[in-house]
């Protein structure tokens, strides 16, 4: 399994698996680290095995975009009601 979060330490590290475990209600994978001497627990989301993440879900770009479409609904909203601003 590989560490995909972008902010963890070990990231793009080849851990191996010891088992899965569910904790409040979240896929774990508990892997050793330092030739196993410890171990670690992962969220799956945090993984190659989870979800593909989506890069710069945040971004000024998207973030204009939704407020353009926001603001065109909001219009034929008021258009169709006959408001006025």
């Amino acid at each position: 399994m590989v560490v995909t979060h972008p902010f963890h330490p070990m990231t793009g590290e080849e851990l191996p698996v010891l088992f899965t475990a569910r904790m409040k209600g979240v896929l774990v994978f508990v892997c050793e680290i330092e030739g196993g001497k410890r171990r670690i627990s992962l969220p799956q989301s945090w993984t190659d095995r989870g979800p593909e993440a989506t890069p710069n879900r945040f971004a000024v770009d998207g973030l204009t975009a939704a407020r353009e479409l926001v603001d065109a609904l909001a219009s034929r909203l008021r258009n169709a009601s006959g408001d006025e601003e």
